[in-house]
């Protein structure tokens, strides 16, 4: 291996190439360099081995008899190296890289995975959990989803899920709520960084707003979610962070109103790069797993006045990339 360091390799690739293809003018097309550039590279190999590889004719370059042992070790060694650049290149294109938030990840999207891995068995999913919506034209990540309002500079967005949100809290709670002005006898679970408030859903639900009794605050709404699953209070939830917790009923929404935020999450690709048909299997399965999920739901709402609300030429809010926001009444 110490003798491998005195040979550049340009210089062994020129040789392999000659001897492969047969001239220094096949071979300058196949490297994108001049021929005089290969013929220099030659030389240069032959004198740092000491030994001729070559024989200059006047038809061409011939191998001489170390040359031509010289020149197959060589073309094996290549061949060698270029399958361990294409293995890298198959994990590369087998491998997809979805960023989520880590709230979206744990609370959906983790216990549906094993129905993608038997579904696409050769794909193998890396999860990036974080907030922060990377330049996905400059990155290793294949697709983003992410909750707000669809506008993200540089990003092509389609909607996965108008967000809708509602009271939630553990069933011994529920049960001490026979009205929604109860909820001022109870704790508000709050998440310091939410992007929803409690306001547009009394709207919906056409009361005016209660004061809460103080209640946990946290910066995480796994965190809110846990805390009142443990019956600390009540929270104001959505479809995806609470579906598993109503499904199996660790919660309860007391009132069965749903009020639109103006969100929705959404599928978030590259503007610039041709997608992929891992990227395009991605985004038909995780759309059929979010129309289960909102099937056990159930329906949506009406519209409340002056929300964000989803026009679409679908029969169905899912599975169409056609689908834009505007406002209601517009």
């Amino acid at each position: 291996m110490a003798m491998l360091n005195c040979v550049h390799l340009n210089g062994l690739r020129a040789v392999e190439t000659v001897a492969r293809l047969g001239s220094l003018a096949a071979a300058a097309g196949e490297l994108n360099v001049s021929v005089s550039a290969v013929s220099q590279q030659i030389s240069r190999t032959e004198k740092q081995l000491g030994q001729a590889l070559f024989e200059r004719t006047a038809s061409g370059l011939v191998l001489t008899e170390f040359g031509a042992v010289f020149a197959a070790r060589l073309g094996a060694g290549f061949r060698e190296l270029a399958q361990a650049v294409a293995l890298a290149d198959e994990a590369t294109q087998c491998t997809l890289v979805v960023s989520v938030a880590p709230a979206f990840a744990s609370k959906w999207l983790l216990p549906r995975l094993s129905r993608h891995f038997d579904r696409h068995p050769n794909v193998l999913l890396r999860i990036d959990a974080s907030v922060r919506l990377a330049n996905l034209d400059h990155s290793d990540i294949d697709i983003a989803i992410r909750l707000g309002d669809g506008k993200w500079p540089g990003g092509r967005a389609e909607l996965l899920l108008a967000q809708e949100v509602f009271p939630v809290c553990a069933p011994a709670i529920a049960q001490k709520l026979k009205s929604i002005e109860d909820l001022a006898q109870t704790c508000a679970i709050t998440d310091e960084r939410a992007m929803i408030n409690w306001e547009s859903w009394f709207e919906t639900a056409g009361v005016p707003p209660v004061t809460f009794l103080k209640g946990a605050r946290f910066t995480d709404p796994m965190l809110c979610l846990e805390s009142a699953i443990a019956g600390h209070g009540v929270m104001l939830g959505w479809q995806l962070l609470a579906a598993d917790a109503l499904a199996d009923g660790r919660l309860v929404a007391p009132f069965g109103i749903r009020a639109q935020s103006g969100l929705g999450y959404w599928l978030v690709t590259s503007s610039v790069k041709a997608e992929s048909r891992k990227v395009r299997d991605f985004k038909l399965w995780i759309r059929e797993e979010i129309e289960a999920t909102m099937a056990r739901f159930g329906s949506a709402n009406p519209e409340p006045a002056g929300a964000i609300a989803v026009e679409s030429t679908a029969p169905t809010l899912y599975g169409r990339s056609d689908i834009k926001l505007r406002q209601a009444g517009s």
